[in-house]
């Protein structure tokens, strides 16, 4: 893949003004691509069980989660999903007026609720997941065994990469993004 942008022209200051910045070329643009691609598969997943069980991709996501019986707070399912706190917490609030959670004080910490699935909520967990699983095999068609493995193993690389990129802290400025990630790159 070619990459998303461009060096400089030949100089980098012109009689008329300022430098000229790289091109950036969106549908090259690895985060773009890699938005658009979820967008994509999410919206046309959520096509399967919006309508049928009523639910959002947001229910769907923490259905998803909690669906292998696990007990976890809003934040615990915000981290494991990578959504929105504020969207978990709107989410939890539809699926408690809908009975599809139900929502416990930590043994430990009181302050601290736990959220687990309604039998209501399992149900409807057992009738996606063959769906979802479904359509992920549809979609990785295109791809051979092996171009499946790479991929597997190209996105944990890439998840951990940015997992790292996001720990760091946030630079003040353009020109310490350039430096930072000059940084990384010699590393």
């Amino acid at each position: 893949m070619p990459p998303a942008r461009r060096s400089r022209t030949a100089s980098s200051k012109s009689a008329s003004g300022p430098a000229e910045l790289p091109a950036l070329h969106l549908t090259r643009f690895l985060p773009y691509r890699l938005s658009v691609l979820a967008n994509t598969v999410s919206h046309t997943l959520a096509k399967l069980y919006e309508k049928r069980f009523g639910i959002t991709i947001p229910e769907w996501r923490i259905i998803a989660v909690l669906g292998g019986g696990e007990t976890m707070s809003a934040g615990e399912i915000a981290q494991r999903t990578a959504m929105d706190k504020v969207q978990v917490s709107r989410a939890i609030s539809r699926m408690l007026d809908s009975a599809l959670i139900l929502r416990e004080s930590g043994d430990t910490d009181r302050r601290k609720a736990l959220l687990t699935l309604t039998p209501k909520a399992l149900a409807i967990y057992a009738e996606i997941v063959p769906m979802a699983l479904s359509y992920e095999e549809e979609v990785t068609d295109a791809l051979s065994i092996d171009e499946r493995a790479q991929l597997d193993t190209l996105l944990s690389k890439l998840q951990a990469r940015a997992d790292q990129l996001a720990a760091r802290p946030a630079p003040v400025d353009a020109q310490a993004v350039t430096e930072a990630v000059a940084e990384t790159v010699d590393e």
